[in-house]
């Protein structure tokens, strides 16, 4: 498994690649810097925890990582003569080696260990699956000793951890002792039906097996069966001592492994004396102290490792760990002063609130809300302008306030309280801080990229359980390190490993300056004051077009830079500069704060990528003063008068009595300052009132505002941009059109907009007729006089007898449906309601149907049937509001012809998406709020728990290795049905299985349900975060589940969605706004492409087509400028060209929308294909493929066929499933064994 020695290798020391599989761009985000432990992690490359757990080990056991650098290139060559033919290259030593160094000296959070598995002959199958530690210690250490043979360290592995023991047999009778030596390299231990690791060792090395009765022994002097004894020792004792344990065992009776969980306790501190054949030696030479502990976390069939490690030559940086709080109980002669609180001093506020927290820490993003539950006000409001942000102020205040758990959280600097009545400290601090706290070597947690300190006695918590220990590692006690070593990463390393992390690390600093420095980089746009005026309460540009001027800035610079750059771009600005922050509302610009402090940041004040500032002088505007903040926001509102001819001599000629003013008013200006902005003082100013009804139907009612409104203002009012206000002179009541009663004005609708269309609908009504006669009677149209007081009845009688329809009808129910814009007849509508009441308005078209109308207390419902069962997709149906759940669904099983009990009832939402079911089946369906039009399905299968989701689960299998997942190695059997995903897309589904998960849990808790089902036994995912789930929409991947720790009812998951599932090869975890695209570049002169890689856009930083080309040309290291890219459209075989385009503007609003490829036209989502081509080197544009054009083609024919009434009748795959989704499980396959071929160098 571990390949050869002469494997190629990537030039260089290049320890910040991730995977070499995985091309980066020079705008690719460098590796973090390592946190405050000061240590290294090493990434996880799908399944390779166990090989980290090992390494990591390995790196702290500082004899062998210094007897590793002490063979220098002399003896294992230089990787740059690898490929030259007669060079002697040892690959895996000096992979090791250059590993080691980026752990000890680079300043990254994490290493990979890309490189030397590479160099282990290892692909992404290897890498991906999982092994066993203790297996892969041996292996790992037979290799070296292989690579290192001829050279100085060819003893290595034999001097630090071979040991020998000692078999005897000795004779009853003559005394004849037989013994064997064995050399091991760990001592393997067993675990069932034992305590602990002293009481293996004493039943392995101290007592004896008595050879006796008919188990005799054979002895070679005395020549016959005798009585014997049989005993083991330890003869000679490694340096380093690795214990192995047997957590893994056979049930015979069940014939399955198992795990053995059971409380296996082993000592920090181990005297082997007793277990050794000779005891002459110093206690010193027997006694080890434990130093690595690597823990297995999962079962017999897969899991997760990670590795405690005692820090030796206290390279980390340990601090206190975060623990759960304890009660205390105070001394009653101890009492502790509280601090005094002082509302005005925000130290004493967040020092108060510590204090009195149980544990004394607290959340960073907790703090916030607490200082506002103490105060009653929040930080922003009381602290912000003169302390800046709280995490800000926490750090500036670094004597008081320590932040731990990476940041994420705060707590007191331990002092010393002031005791009442005298000075004694406090006796309990040294021992609550506990025995990790003293100085000298610490233990921490180093779990793939993840490095924590840890107590000395969290090792104990590793005895038993599903994580529990699995290896040991001990070092003799005696072995003394110098004190140059300590806290001394360089020490014994090569100089030319130093110098070449030197250089690597002052690379790392550039590429971390250089990524801050475009990160940090803002667009802000300035508005110069001499080019606008004040206008309706808002801030109006002079110009027709708005003339901005941004300016590039880096938001970490203080407010003063900012403005002595301003005052550089702006050489004829005199006098005083004042910076606001602006934003543009509907009615205008309006200004907010003034930025006053210029010793604080861009960012401290809120200044961010497209911020609006104002440059004005800070007290007028081309004369006028300004009012700034959110109490005068200005309000676009819409002033309707009576137009000319309403207000003359009655007669209207147009077709409304109203005529619409936009006007902006400010927020804070009372509504009696803006009745005399619009009219006279006897003006009467009326808001429209929201009662049912009122819009439309041949009239609409307004409130006047009664007079003690008129001294509030329009924010008070709860006025908002685009309300209406009807301003009202007194000579418009002489006209019919406006009536006043009380404080109520009825605004009626001209004459000559009183009608309604009907138009007849007969097609159901008249069966199989002529079709000359049916499309004549289906077109009839007539025009019937209506007003918003007539009833719809009279409506509908008036319209049969205009349509001459009396004879079709008779006998038949009819009524009036209204349809909506793509033609679909909407619920009727009530014959007993006028028009006003039913919301239809007057000069719109009604549909006369076949059918009857709902009654008064009657709802009209739309029912489908899932998995459908005919041709007729959506069907009707009239209930009583009473009826329940149960009886609704009798009558809609009636209505489609279904039989069984096996079935129940679900919603459809507002966006048309299956939704919870309606699990109360003894309700009524208003108590439920089903109102009429809604959309229920009826279900196959019985319903759910309370609270549990039951949902079908596919694993998408996909063909080769590209980007982030990896090919699954589950084989079809039969009975277990699968699907190919359209489009070409390379990807088959698998049918495995059903969960039933509560609606409470978590998408993690999600992940582990999934990965219980049969099927999946033998996937193999270290992690929930290596598994991605998908939602399936028309049996294709639509979209992925967002949010490891989100609970499934705010990810709107529902009973019968159809979840996919796909393993990774390295952790994930998207953002909300980040967006999974297969990418795939053309192949030059060929109409094909590479195969695709996985690419994640963040679209929150640049949503448009240039952000996508951007990010894409990072990735694959192309030119921007050079690249043009195409969506791929899978149902039409067709692409689509990804470019800028040029929105249309609105004329009254003016504002150009943010290009966005996730709206209209491209709609880009999770697992969309991106198609490049670099014009560099291919000047073909074109997209399509030979494929596509077979697909088209087919598409054609596919379109003849349906046209000439050939379409056959084909079984969706929903019902197919249905029936086959109880797969057999598979059996598992055989594990593969660990081997290793190592060149020869004799």
């Amino acid at each position: 498994m571990f390949g050869n020695l002469f494997e190629e290798d990537e030039e260089g020391f290049s320890p910040v690649t991730v995977d070499k599989r995985v091309d980066k761009g020079k705008d690719a985000e460098p590796p973090p810097a390592r946190g405050t432990v000061n240590l290294s992690g090493i990434r996880n490359q799908g399944g390779t925890c166990y090989l980290n757990s090992l390494l990591q080990t390995l790196l702290f056991t500082p004899e062998f990582r210094e007897e590793l650098f002490r063979l220098g290139p002399d003896e294992l060559g230089c990787l740059e003569d690898k490929d030259k033919p007669e060079a002697k290259v040892r690959v895996i030593p000096l992979e090791l080696q250059r590993l080691f160094a980026e752990l000890l000296l680079l300043d990254q959070q994490t290493a990979s260990t890309a490189q030397l598995t590479d160099s282990f002959g290892w692909t992404s199958r290897e890498e991906s699956s999982q092994h066993d530690v203790q297996e892969l210690n041996r292996i790992l250490f037979s290799a070296l000793e292989s690579s290192l043979v001829g050279t100085s360290g060819s003893d290595l592995i034999h001097r630090l951890y071979h040991g020998v023991v000692v078999n005897q047999i000795v004779c009853k009778e003559c005394g004849n002792v037989s013994e064997r030596e064995e050399d091991y390299l760990d001592l393997t231990v067993s675990v069932s039906g034992l305590g602990g690791l002293e009481e293996a060792l004493w039943s392995m090395f101290v007592e004896e097996e008595v050879f006796d009765g008919n188990n005799l022994y054979r002895c070679s002097r005395c020549n016959v069966l005798v009585k014997a004894t049989k005993s083991a020792k330890l003869r000679k004792l490694p340096p380093f001592l690795t214990v192995s344990l047997l957590r893994f065992s056979f049930d015979f009776a069940k014939c399955e492994r198992f795990k053995e969980t059971g409380r296996y306790t082993f000592p920090l501190s181990a005297n082997l004396k007793p277990f050794c054949e000779q005891a002459e030696q110093p206690d010193s030479e027997y006694t080890y102290e434990l130093f690595s502990v690597i823990i297995h976390k999962g079962g017999c069939h897969g899991g997760h490792y990670h590795v405690y490690i005692k820090d030796i030559d206290e390279l980390g940086h340990w601090e206190m760990p975060e623990e759960e709080p304890k009660p205390k109980f105070p001394k009653a002669q101890a009492k502790v002063s509280e601090p005094v609180l002082v509302h005005e001093d925000p130290l004493s506020v967040l020092t108060t609130i510590l204090s009195q927290e149980a544990s004394r820490t607290v959340l960073v993003d907790q703090l916030g809300q607490k200082l506002l539950d103490k105060i009653g006000i929040s930080w922003n409001k009381k602290f912000r302008k003169q302390h800046g942000p709280i995490g800000k102020f926490l750090q500036s205040q670094s004597d008081v306030f320590l932040l731990v758990s990476n940041g994420t959280r705060v707590t007191l600097k331990a002092t010393t309280p002031t005791v009442a009545g005298g000075d004694a400290a406090p006796e309990s601090q040294a021992a609550e801080e506990g025995p990790g706290a003293s100085d000298g070597p610490h233990w921490f947690d180093l779990n793939d990229s993840t490095v924590t300190p840890i107590h000395e006695r969290d090792i104990q918590k590793q005895f038993q359980g599903k994580e529990s220990a699995y290896m040991l590692f001990y070092r003799k006690a005696g072995l003394l390190r110098p004190q140059e070593a300590k806290q001394n990463r360089g020490y014994t390393v090569p100089p030319h490993l130093l110098q070449m992390a030197q250089e690597e690390n002052v690379t790392l600093q550039q590429r971390r300056e250089e990524y801050d420095a475009s990160a940090n980089t803002v667009q802000v746009r300035l508005h110069l004051a001499p080019q606008y005026r004040l206008e309706n309460g808002a801030l109006q540009p002079k110009a027709a077009a708005e003339d901005t001027v941004t300016l590039s800035f880096d938001r970490r610079r203080t407010v003063g830079d900012f403005r002595l750059a301003v005052y550089q771009m702006q050489d004829l600005w005199e006098g005083d500069m004042a910076l606001t922050v602006a934003r543009k509302l509907p009615a205008g610009l309006h200004l907010y704060n003034t930025l006053t402090d210029d010793a604080q940041s861009l960012y401290a004040v809120g200044v961010s990528d497209g911020s609006d500032l104002f440059v004005w002088n800070g007290r007028e505007v081309s004369g006028a003063p300004l009012r700034m903040g959110c109490e005068w926001e200005p309000v676009l509102l819409t002033l309707l008068r009576a137009c000319d001819e309403a207000a003359g001599d009655g007669g209207v000629a147009g077709s409304s009595a109203l005529m619409p003013e936009p006007r902006g008013f400010p927020g804070g200006a009372t509504l009696g300052a803006l009745r005399q902005a619009v009219g006279p003082e006897d003006t009467l100013l009326c808001r429209e009132e929201s009662r049912p009804g009122c819009e439309g139907g041949g009239g609409s009612g307004w409130r006047v505002f009664p007079p003690a409104d008129m001294q509030r203002t329009l924010k008070e009012l709860a006025l908002k941009d685009g309300d209406s206000l009807l301003v009202l002179e007194p000579q418009v009541f002489d006209t019919s059109l406006f009536s006043l009663t009380g404080d109520t004005v009825t605004v009626t609708t001209p004459s000559d907009c009183r009608w309604l269309q009907v138009e007849s609908h007969l097609c159901a009504a008249r069966g199989a007729q002529g079709e000359g006669g049916e499309d004549e009677g289906a077109r009839k149209q007539a025009k019937i006089s209506a007003s918003g007081s007539t009833l719809l009845s009279e409506v509908k009688l008036s319209a049969i007898e205009e349509l001459k329809l009396q004879d079709q009808f008779k006998g038949v129910p009819c009524c009036l449906r209204q349809a909506d814009r793509t033609g679909k007849l909407l619920p009727p509508v009530r014959e007993d309601m006028t028009v006003r009441e039913a919301g239809i308005k007057l000069m719109t078209s009604l549909v006369l149907c076949p059918g009857a109308a709902p009654g008064p207390h009657q709802l009209f419902l739309y029912f489908t049937v899932s998995p459908p069962v005919g041709t007729e997709a959506e069907m009707e149906i009239i209930v009583e509001e009473t009826i329940t759940v149960k009886e609704c669904l009798r009558l809609m099983l009636n209505a489609a012809g279904l039989e069984g009990e096996c079935w129940h009832l679900r919603k459809m939402d507002w966006c048309e998406e299956l939704g919870d079911a309606l699990t109360d089946e003894d309700s009524s369906l208003g108590e439920l709020s089903v109102a009429g039009g809604d959309t229920l399905v009826v279900t196959e299968g019985r319903l759910p728990p309370k609270g549990f989701l039951k949902m079908p689960v596919w694993l998408l299998m996909e063909q080769g290795d590209q980007g982030n997942h990896i090919g699954n190695d589950l084989d079809n059997h039969q009975g277990e049905p699968s699907t190919t995903g359209e489009g070409g897309c390379g990807a088959a589904m698998q049918f495995v299985g059903h969960v039933e998960i509560s609606v409470e849990a978590a998408l993690d808790d999600l992940k582990i349900q999934v990965l219980t089902l049969p099927p999946l036994h033998d996937l193999c995912v270290p992690s929930p975060a290596f598994l991605r789930v998908w939602l399936l929409e028309s049996r294709r991947p639509g979209r992925i589940l967002r949010g490891n720790l989100q609970p499934l009812q705010k990810l709107k998951l529902a009973s019968g969605t159809e979840l996919c599932v796909q393993r990774l090869q390295k952790e994930e975890n998207l953002g909300p706004k980040e967006l999974l695209l297969n990418v795939q570049i053309g192949i030059p002169g060929e109409r094909s492409y590479y195969p695709s890689q996985e690419v994640v856009w963040d679209t929150g930083r640049d949503g448009s087509a240039r952000g996508l080309r951007q990010a894409i040309a990072a990735h694959c290291s192309l030119c921007p400028d050079s690249l043009i890219i195409a969506k791929y459209c899978p149902e039409k075989y067709s692409w689509m060209v990804i470019s800028s385009w040029t929105q249309q503007v609105s004329k009254r609003k003016k504002k150009k929308k943010t290009e966005s490829l996730l709206g209209a036209p491209f709609h880009l989502r999770d697992g969309d294909v991106i198609g490049g081509k670099n014009l560099l080197i291919d000047s073909n544009r074109e997209f399509s493929t030979p494929e596509d054009e077979l697909g088209q083609q087919r598409l054609q024919e596919e379109a003849g066929t349906w046209a000439k009434g050939g379409q056959s009748g084909i079984v969706g795959p929903h019902l197919e499933v249905a029936l086959e989704c109880k797969g057999s499980r598979k059996n598992r396959k055989p594990e593969v064994a660990l081997s290793i071929n190592v060149g020869m160098f004799r």
